[in-house]
């Protein structure tokens, strides 16, 4: 595992196409900015374990296996 530190405003770039940017850091919590291909699924790891998902590989929205935003938030 690779740890990094970051200040706000920077970022941190995966395999050339992927850009993770610290866009905001307020009392213990950090937003995180994250600029993917559309191909790439990028998925809350809390949302993988509460469906029983353990891989985002296994992930097909048009499948409907992808609860909606509404159901999450319940």
């Amino acid at each position: 595992m690779l740890v990094l530190s970051r200040k706000v405003g920077e970022s941190i770039q995966i395999d050339g196409d992927i850009r993770v940017t610290v866009s905001q850091v307020r009392g213990g919590r950090v937003r995180l900015s994250i600029s993917a291909p559309a191909a790439v699924r990028v998925v809350r790891e809390e949302i993988l374990q509460k469906f029983g998902m353990a891989r985002p590989e296994g992930l097909e929205p048009e499948s409907g296996d992808l609860p909606e935003a509404d159901e999450i938030c319940q």
